[in-house]
């Protein structure tokens, strides 16, 4: 019996930094443990033909600048590189970049191949949400094109419950929808044993017991660790530093990324004189558990007008960290349900760093509150682990081609 196949085409892939290159490599190396010929279609500095273990990488030549019309031209690279490859039973698209639900049902149409389309961001509605304004009759255009195709599709795949509620109200047929929640990064679930030297460690511990890092002094740390972008406003947690730094100098922001968010939060800190915020590198994987451990609380942030539009998967890694979480963003999304329903945090308004501030002096205080927290966070992990969402995957990639006519 001939194996099933399955194709994932997606703008990142690793070693390339990102979020769904990172989920996209577990899913496609548990699809190959399943038995399954595993090909992925990503961009990188050349075009290449890899292996990453079972699985097959096929990559086109991209920039690294991150433009419409570089995108746009990565988008037809990749769409072109599946078609030349043959036909796979399953073929499975992401959202990076913008749009690839398009150029997904058409590959699976010609190819005659199932489709799901895994909505990791919705586009192109979160586009006006990061700043990214176009004409009206474009945008209309645009969202037809991303609506016929979901329809199309034998499965969509989502990663929250305020995204399958959003394309509800888009008139997607709903049976066709299915919630898989991201899962966090491998190297905190199951940690490669290493000597780590993150500079200046103390094994000084707070009164919650918890490792402080960098410093000598012990520290309360509000760490953000994961990308900061259009969707993230900082805002809020700038104005809650500022008052910090005055009112409780023990507590320390960190935040551990790249990019041109971070460098405006380099420039903030200078202008405000915030001596109370560390910028980071983005750090290897084999430091990731004890980062993410140093962190007393974790921060998430997102606009409430992107609300089904996009799901922070640094949630889940805050909560395989066993730490309390601190959304700074809208009650309704996913990461707010999440934090409400096992109790594993706090949520805040955006434009509201007095809230902040009281959530963040509140774990710092009161012992009871954070352990009460941590409690919550550890039992939200066991909602949210890899091997149930993979699972989950393949039980409906299963189905997809079961159900399909191919």
């Amino acid at each position: 019996m001939q194996k099933p196949s399955v194709l994932f085409i997606n703008r990142v892939y690793p070693p390339a930094k990102g979020a769904t290159g990172r989920v996209l490599r577990d899913l496609a190396q548990a699809f190959a443990a399943d038995g399954w010929d595993v090909t992925v279609v990503t961009s990188g500095p050349q075009d290449a033909d890899q292996k990453d273990g079972a699985v097959q990488v096929k990559r086109v030549k991209s920039s690294a600048m991150k433009t419409p019309l570089n995108y746009f031209w990565v988008w037809l690279k990749l769409m072109v590189k599946a078609l030349r490859l043959p036909h796979h039973t399953l073929v499975v698209t992401l959202t990076d970049p913008p749009m690839l639900v398009v150029a997904g049902r058409f590959i699976a149409r010609r190819k005659d191949s199932s489709h799901i389309h895994w909505c990791q961001d919705l586009y192109p509605d979160i586009l006006p949400i990061i700043g990214m304004k176009l004409p009206k009759a474009m945008m209309s255009w645009l969202q037809g094109l991303s609506r016929r195709a979901m329809k199309s599709c034998d499965r969509v795949i989502v990663v929250g419950r305020c995204m399958a509620r959003h394309l509800n109200f888009t008139g997607l047929d709903m049976s066709k929808v299915t919630i898989i929640p991201n899962w966090p990064d491998r190297e905190i679930t199951n940690p490669v044993p290493v000597t780590v030297n993150l500079g200046n460690v103390a094994n000084d511990h707070s009164s919650n017991g918890r490792r402080i890092l960098f410093d000598t002094t012990p520290k309360f740390r509000v760490l953000y660790a994961g990308n900061l972008g259009r969707a993230h406003p900082i805002a809020t947690i700038l104005e809650a530093a500022s008052i910090l730094q005055a009112q409780h100098p023990e507590v320390e922001f960190v935040f551990v990324g790249d990019g041109p968010v971070h460098e405006r939060l380099a420039l903030e800190r200078a202008k405000r004189g915030l001596e109370n915020i560390r910028l980071l590198p983005t750090q290897p994987a084999e430091r990731l558990k004890e980062l993410m451990e140093s962190g007393d609380v974790h921060l998430i942030s997102m606009k409430t007008e992107a609300t089904g539009m996009v799901v922070p998967s640094k949630l889940y890694s805050a909560l395989a960290a066993q730490r309390p979480c601190i959304l700074i963003g809208p009650e309704q999304s996913e990461p707010g349900r999440v934090i409400h329903d096992f109790h594993a945090g706090t949520v805040v308004p955006q434009g509201n760093p007095a809230a902040l501030v009281e959530a963040i002096h509140t774990y710092l205080v009161d012992g009871n509150s954070w352990f009460s927290a941590q409690q919550g966070a550890i039992e939200a992990n066991r909602q949210f682990n890899p091997d149930q969402s993979m699972g989950s995957w393949l039980k409906k990639a299963r189905e997809s081609v079961k159900s399909g006519t191919r």
